[in-house]
């Protein structure tokens, strides 16, 4: 039997064309004449010309009152079309399965609350002792990694008046939270040993969404005694890239 020949992919000239000009219009200047647009995309500047009346008509650009192109609204259409069909826990799930994998211990996916960062899914290692997550617990905003998270870029105050404390290390001064917040916005990223439950350690990092906004909260915890502060610093370089891919699989594109 003879094999199957597979031919190979066939690109639409014209349509490559089309792409290169709207990538060249979603850079950082806002605007983009036909002749700057030819030069950086290398298509001649009749060309653009036409294929920029083109996307005009359909929405894809818009003309400047100084005659110059942006991106058009359509566009802007096409990607809440894209995002309302996005599962978070489907994108996440390989992830979290990732994390756990290379740490060997839970990984966690949560959402914010009103107040409080709510757990959404998880993956368990393979591990005697485990760290026990559940869907649709809570997150402590003032005792937990995750919960710094939500405050220092979720947009939610911490909680007013004084701070119930859980155990010896819980943050409980409002006055050391505002500063602990403000060290995990510096850093990126949060975490806590012992504060809400005394054998419970715990790094958590924000994901972001097409809009730089909180999308999501990944973590990984376990055990005090296992996840010391050196399996914790290997552990964050795996949990800061899980978080920047699922930020990109939402449509983040962070600025340089």
């Amino acid at each position: 039997m003879s094999a199957v020949r597979r031919q190979a992919p066939r690109n639409v000239a014209a349509v490559s064309r089309a792409l290169a000009v709207l990538d060249a219009l979603a850079g950082p200047d806002a605007e983009l004449g036909t002749n700057e647009l030819a030069r950086r995309t290398g298509v001649n500047a009749s060309t653009v010309s036409r294929l920029l009346s083109t996307l005009a008509e359909a929405g894809y650009v818009t003309q400047a009152p100084s005659g110059r192109y942006r991106l058009g609204v359509r566009l802007v259409q096409l990607g809440q079309a894209f995002s309302d069909r996005l599962d978070l826990r489907e994108l996440a799930r390989p992830l979290l399965e990732e994390l756990v994998a290379a740490t060997g211990e839970t990984a966690t996916l949560s959402v914010a609350g009103a107040h409080e960062a709510v757990t959404v899914d998880y993956a368990y290692p393979r591990q005697a002792v485990q760290s026990v997550a559940q869907v649709g617990r809570p997150s402590v905003a003032h005792a937990t990694a995750t919960g710094k998270v939500l405050l220092a870029f979720g947009g939610v105050l911490p909680p007013p008046g004084s701070l119930p404390r859980y155990t010896a290390r819980t943050i409980a001064d409002p006055r050391s939270l505002v500063r602990e917040i403000e060290r995990v916005r510096r850093q990126g990223w949060a975490d806590a040993v012992g504060e809400r439950e005394p054998d419970l350690a715990a790094i958590a990092a924000p994901v972001r969404g097409s809009r730089g906004e909180l999308a999501a909260i990944l973590g990984v915890q376990g055990p005090a005694a296992r996840f010391e502060e050196a399996a914790r610093e290997r552990a964050l370089t795996v949990l800061a890239a899980a978080a920047s891919g699922l930020s990109a699989r939402l449509g983040w594109l962070p600025t340089a």
